[in-house]
């Protein structure tokens, strides 16, 4: 037989379809890949702004606001554990048994105390965890504190929240932004916790770093670093820093 008379290939009818797919696919793939970015990034994605309903109506704006009660009061291991920890009933009831006892809205506090309901003594306040972290993610509350990085650079001014919320994205890009730069988060690590503070007071400033206000730091964050030997960008961004 001669190649004249070969019979030709046909490609079989499926093969139709292939430009249609790939028509439909030119036009779906790009809005594909805008709504991924969108909600990739969106506030309502990184948990911003999440704001539990507590099982105890408990108020930062109230405690750590009004009555400048001491984050380290109640989150007792945040300067020497990698937890900020939960406080126990009994750091509650420490107040709470002469100052309003009967009230209702600390109903599940007498509970767990042991001067409510028995059933439901000893038995640990169920409160909902508003700032959540992967479990593949290695965050070190101790580390961050002792460095002179303020309780408000990760959760916002707490001490003005009636009900918490998530105040920051806490995402990789948000904590890389800090470890590339850290300088100017840092202040002095007995006023981690003083919502208020401000380094413009230079004599309030000079007593916490037991200088003299001449011989004050001209920048304070790189000065911050050294003395408290936090290390490098290199190390600070590495990724077994995080992803251990």
């Amino acid at each position: 037989m001669s190649d004249s008379n070969k019979p030709h290939f046909v490609f079989p009818k499926w093969t139709n379809k292939i430009v249609k797919v790939i028509l439909i696919g030119a036009v779906l793939l790009p809005i594909y890949v805008v709504l991924l970015l969108y909600y990739g990034a969106n506030a309502r994605t990184l948990n911003v702004g999440y704001e539990p309903v507590q099982p105890v109506p408990y108020s930062h704006a109230l405690h750590a606001g009004t009555l400048g009660i001491n984050c380290e009061y109640c989150h007792t291991d945040v300067a020497r554990a990698a937890f900020a920890a939960l406080p126990p009933t009994q750091t509650c009831m420490n107040c709470h048994t002469a100052i309003a006892p009967k009230s209702r809205k600390l109903q599940l506090v007498r509970d767990s105390y042991g001067t409510g309901n028995p059933k439901l003594a000893g038995m640990p306040i169920p409160w909902k965890k508003v700032n959540a972290l992967p479990d593949y993610v290695y965050f070190n509350h101790a580390a961050h504190v002792n460095a002179g990085i303020s309780c408000l650079v990760c959760h916002g001014h707490v001490n003005e929240m009636t009900r918490v919320y998530q105040a920051r994205p806490l995402n990789m890009a948000w904590c890389l932004a800090c470890h590339r730069n850290p300088a100017p988060y840092l202040r002095p690590r007995n006023e981690v916790t003083n919502m208020s503070w401000t380094p413009k007071n230079k004599a309030r400033l000079a007593g916490d770093l037991g200088l003299s206000v001449a011989k004050l730091p001209k920048n304070l964050g790189k000065y911050l670093m050294a003395r408290y030997h936090i290390p490098g960008k290199k190390i600070l961004t590495d990724c077994e820093t995080c992803h251990r």
